[in-house]
């Protein structure tokens, strides 16, 4: 059994080597755009952003996803061991990045193309600190789940996996309508 966590140790350790790489590289693309294209940067920061937007929210969906599985195992099982290798892994390479790059793009976005001004982006940015609050949620229970602490029934999971949902609606809509 311990070769096999030495082994998931280092795979463990290459995926967040590479997860590093694509952040360096991501931020020289981005420097490179300032420098290469600065009409076009706005459009460019603002692809960026849905993308980043776009891995955030597959991670939010997912996670909880997963917690509804790890719920229902055995503690110290093998199932229960790789739940907690797939969660820690995809909130610290795709979850974190995305939500910091989300935010960083976005409030760039705001601050260049609207000034922080306007009711419906006021409101697009409390239901993203209300996302960023449910991200704090999940990666505390990520850390429970990890000390084998999760006192969560799968059904509490299953709710919590609707709320990212609700609040994307809620972000779309006001982006794309600007109801205010």
């Amino acid at each position: 059994m311990s070769g096999r966590g030495g082994g998931v140790a280092a795979s463990g350790a290459m995926a967040m080597r590479r997860a590093a790489i694509a952040i360096v590289v991501f931020v020289v693309l981005v420097a490179a755009l300032f420098w290469l294209d600065p009409d076009g940067l706005y459009l460019w920061i603002k692809a960026l952003h849905v993308i980043a937007v776009i891995a955030w929210m597959a991670g939010m969906l997912y996670l909880p996803r997963l917690f509804v599985y790890h719920a229902d195992v055995l503690v110290g099982s093998l199932q229960s061991e790789m739940f907690k290798v797939m969660e820690r892994r995809l909130l610290r390479a795709i979850i974190n990045p995305a939500m910091v790059v989300s935010w960083v793009l976005g409030l760039w976005l705001a601050w260049s193309g609207f000034g922080l001004m306007g009711g419906w982006l006021h409101a697009k940015i409390l239901l993203v600190l209300l996302l960023s609050g449910v991200h704090g949620y999940l990666s505390r229970a990520v850390r429970l789940f990890g000390e084998d602490r999760n006192t969560r029934p799968a059904r509490h999971w299953r709710i919590v996996n609707e709320v990212p949902t609700v609040l994307m609606i809620g972000i779309v809509i006001l982006v794309i309508v600007k109801p205010f």
